[in-house]
């Protein structure tokens, strides 16, 4: 086999089993309102503590522990391991609660186990950032590293995208409602199970990188956290390039589709299909400016989305807020997702070319899944109750300010395309 077709199939392989981890992961979202009682009947106080503590668990803590595990195992024994048990973690995540009895079968036991196969699914995600961003970065050549890393973020949408087309698919086209509360919901998550065994399959036969590879053969002792702490210039430009940009993200995604029935006062149906159309506008702005950073640099896209994020969020969510045109609204959230992909296009290669290769997969992935905890996992939270408190327009502020820091690590960093860590001989 030549050597461009093995790196377009490891390209593929690593961009595949992204879109597969990410599909899983927002299947328990896009179909926790028909397992919801099953699980967590509101007759049990105790349930009630579980379900709260889960839910607390699993979105701010698992994924920065999943980002340190994954990142050191990626470091010590080599990214495609790393992301064959990635995959296969969620895949496992999956199966549980395809085939998890119900609160009605065995008791307190079922939430348990949902949250455990839960824990699963994120301790994964957490680490597959990480190493499936420095994969990609290292699998590609320094010519094109731009453009083939933007994969990362089409396949995450995607992901999302096939999650919700499979809820609609099942909603409007299969099963009735008492159809999917009763059993339906379980379709998904096998289906999910069986993808990941897919993915499973085309991660195992990928190429190591030469990256790694070069790393390896030198046989010297490794203390991944101990260099890492060797780097904190680099870890501070990875908090701070993605403070803005995670906020955003979530919250022109995550949040989006409640903030347009809340605060924009459109129906559920009308802000799903608002959401479902932009992301998958959006999907296809990666790999265009990633094509752009390969020829521009990596630093102007950043500033692009740094300066149009600073000037442009607060005017942005202010005219959603007074809009109650789904059109109108449609075609403001596509401006500010085409703003936001200067930061997602490029965001994961630029990590990686900051760090060596003895601790790029951890660099990459540690301090992103922390940042990422604090702000992206707080969006929602914060925006509600900011909203709740009377106070909406402060949270607008709130991003604005956000995205207004990075762009000052923007301003003072490192061009990575010119400068990149990826080509150097250690």
């Amino acid at each position: 086999m030549s050597p461009v077709r093995q790196r377009l199939l490891s390209i593929f392989g690593g961009s595949v089993g992204n879109l597969i981890e990410w599909y899983d992961f927002y299947v328990y979202s896009a179909f926790s309102l028909y397992f919801a009682q099953a699980f967590f009947p509101d007759a049990d106080p105790l349930v009630q503590q579980l379900n709260t503590a889960g839910v607390f668990a699993l979105g701010f803590l698992i994924r920065p522990v999943g980002g340190w595990l994954m990142g050191l195992y990626a470091d010590l024994r080599g990214r495609r391991s790393a992301l064959t048990l990635s995959v296969t973690l969620m895949c496992l995540g999956s199966l549980v609660i395809a085939v998890c009895p119900t609160y009605a079968r065995i008791g307190v036991a079922a939430p348990v186990v949902l949250m455990l196969a839960r824990l699963l699914q994120g301790l994964s995600l957490g680490g597959e950032y990480g190493t499936s961003a420095t994969y990609l970065s290292e699998v590609a050549t320094s010519r094109h590293r731009g453009f083939y890393s933007s994969f990362q973020y089409v396949t995450l949408i995607m992901g999302q995208l096939l999650a919700t087309l499979t809820l609609l698919v099942l909603q409007r086209l299969v099963l009735t409602g008492p159809q999917l509360e009763a059993w339906g919901w379980r379709i998904p998550f096998g289906i999910g199970a069986a993808l990941a065994i897919f993915g499973f399959y085309m991660r195992r036969n990928m190429v190591e990188t030469e990256a790694f590879t070069r790393e390896a053969a030198k046989k010297s002792e490794h203390h991944p956290m101990r260099e890492l702490l060797r780097h904190p210039k680099e870890i501070a430009v990875v908090v701070g390039l993605t403070m803005g940009g995670t906020l955003a993200f979530y919250t022109y995604t995550v949040y989006m589709q409640k903030f347009l029935v809340n605060s924009v006062g459109l129906t559920r149906d009308e802000a799903t299909l608002i959401s479902a159309g932009s992301l998958f506008l959006y999907m296809f702005l990666q790999p265009v400016l990633g094509y752009v950073s390969d020829h521009v640099g990596r630093r102007p896209v950043l500033m692009g989305f740094g300066v149009l994020g600073t000037l442009c969020t607060v005017p942005l969510l202010t005219a959603l807020t007074r809009t109650r045109d789904a059109f109108t609204a449609f075609l403001l959230v596509l401006a500010a997702l085409v703003i936001l992909s200067g930061y997602t296009s490029i965001n994961a290669v630029v990590k990686a070319e900051l760090f060596p290769a003895r601790i790029r997969a951890l660099g990459v992935g540690l301090p992103y899944a922390l940042t990422v905890s604090l702000f992206g996992g707080t969006a929602e939270y914060v925006g509600t109750r900011l909203k709740l408190a009377g106070h909406e327009a402060w949270f607008f502020w709130y991003v604005t300010a956000c995205i207004f820091c990075s762009l000052l690590v923007y301003t003072v960093m490192p061009d990575t395309r010119r400068h990149s860590r990826i080509d150097a001989a250690s």
